[in-house]
């Protein structure tokens, strides 16, 4: 009952190999500890969930524990709206922070914590804590409410975007759920009776919040685990909802998967291939979007071409080597974009656990409109090419759109460079009907 936030930037826990990327394996493992668990899924979310659980715990006297996505959220550059000194005071009530300062150990106001009791009464003071937990979704929906007044931003324990008769519904949480927020806009736009319902307070888990939140209309639900606990009966969300349709008596039917491990991607395509799977009478459970598992045949099938992004985004890939400046350029870019302009601008950088010297690659997007697609550029309306050996390396056109520009730093002239870059890059300049840039920028710099 100690009033604090720690704000986690959710990565992988070691299993078969370590690694530094994301996903909700290390939250997952914390849920038995009793902390709330508030879930950002963008960069914007972050400021405003900071503030909302701040102002939460120091009501609830529940800590918690604020999480978004290592490297894809943590890493992002977006365009917010910065909160301002008045906003944080206005959310902070003054004598709630009193209160939680004369809690602290003083000899001047004693006090025991933490003793060694017998079996007498052990189970008789676990469950006092009860009515903390039973006040907290209130709790934290109010200091939603409240930011909501302040901002404008409404933020909910649960919050439905799709169609008003849907269907069927993902449930997800982090920034799966901005990528499955756009493609739910889009499917909703061409017909279907499709939603989306984003879980923000995970814990402690209102079922009453959770079953307002779905349409009466919903057959179909698919809960989106982005961890793996082997052994289970299933991911812990998927569990969740389960043990919230049986409680209220809603018969609909729960289907789960597995996505995004390890920062993974998560794409639109992915997003509609569930869609697709939740119409047929025998939906496959316990799935997994994204690889193509051999082993066990978990995968669901999907369409990559299918896209929604808009042609008035810019959408720009960059490839350099660790270190290089390419990544430091950029986002340079995406802020005088994002500042100076009207346009919203993102930016996200690509690297490989080897940093330095390492090829990096930037995805930059740019256009009218929020941008919410949290993953990588599969076509790019330009490309830009920072070390000529890196194009031997990598098939860095594939994900040229057609009509694209591409920009290549290159040690040749413009008579030259084209009988010195590879066969294949020629077709493809070609066969795309590029644009094609070339520059000697060491030769600029160094001039």
């Amino acid at each position: 009952l100690t009033s604090t936030v720690f704000h986690v930037s959710a990565r992988s826990v070691a299993c078969q190999a370590l690694s530094i990327f994301g996903d909700h394996s290390d939250v997952m493992a914390v849920r038995a500890t009793g902390w709330g668990l508030l879930a950002s899924n963008s960069p914007q979310e972050i400021m405003d969930f900071t503030l909302i659980s701040q102002a939460a715990t120091l009501e609830a006297r529940v800590p918690f524990v604020h999480f978004f996505d290592g490297f894809r959220t943590s890493s992002e550059v977006n365009k917010v709206e910065q909160l301002t000194i008045g906003d944080l005071r206005a959310m902070i009530d003054d004598d709630l922070v009193m209160a939680h300062r004369t809690r602290g150990f003083s000899p001047e106001r004693p006090f025991i914590r933490g003793p060694a009791p017998n079996p007498d009464v052990f189970f008789q003071a676990r469950e006092t804590v009860n009515p903390f937990y039973d006040k907290t979704p209130e709790i934290v929906q109010k200091a939603m409410d409240k930011f909501a007044g302040l901002t404008g931003r409404q933020y909910n324990l649960f919050d439905y975007i799709g169609a008003p008769d849907a269907e069927r519904v993902i449930v997800i949480m982090g920034s799966g759920a901005e990528v499955a927020h756009e493609t739910v806009e889009y499917l909703v736009a061409q017909g279907e009776k499709v939603g989306l319902l984003k879980v923000r307070l995970y814990r402690p888990f209102s079922v009453k919040h959770f079953v307002d939140a779905m349409p009466d209309t919903v057959k179909v639900v698919a809960a989106l685990d982005r961890t793996k606990e082997p052994g289970s009966a299933g991911e812990p969300l998927y569990q969740d909802c389960i043990t919230a349709m049986v409680e209220t008596g809603r018969q609909i039917k729960v289907i789960g998967g597995r996505y995004g491990l390890s920062s993974k991607e998560f794409t639109p395509p992915m997003v509609k291939g569930i869609f697709d799977e939740m119409k047929k009478d025998g939906p496959k459970n316990h799935f997994t979007v994204g690889i193509q598992d051999d082993v066990t045949h978990t995968s669901l099938d999907y369409d990559p071409a299918f896209n929604i992004e808009g042609d008035d985004v810019v959408r720009a890939m960059f490839y350099g080597l660790g270190s290089d400046g390419t990544v430091g350029a950029n986002k340079n870019s995406v802020k005088i974009i994002g500042e100076d302009t009207p346009n919203y601008a993102q930016g996200y950088f690509q690297y490989d656990s080897k940093k330095a010297g390492a090829v990096t690659v930037s995805h930059l997007r740019f256009g009218p409109r929020p941008i919410r697609q949290t993953c990588l550029i599969t076509s790019a309306n330009f490309v830009a090419c920072h070390q000529f050996m890196v194009l031997e390396q990598f098939d860095m056109l594939e994900n040229a759109a057609q009509g694209a520009t591409f920009l290549l730093n290159a040690p040749f002239g413009p008579n030259d460079v084209w009988d010195n870059i590879p066969r294949e890059v020629q077709q493809q300049i070609v066969d795309k009907d590029l644009k094609f840039y070339v520059i000697d920028a060491y030769r600029v710099a160094k001039d």
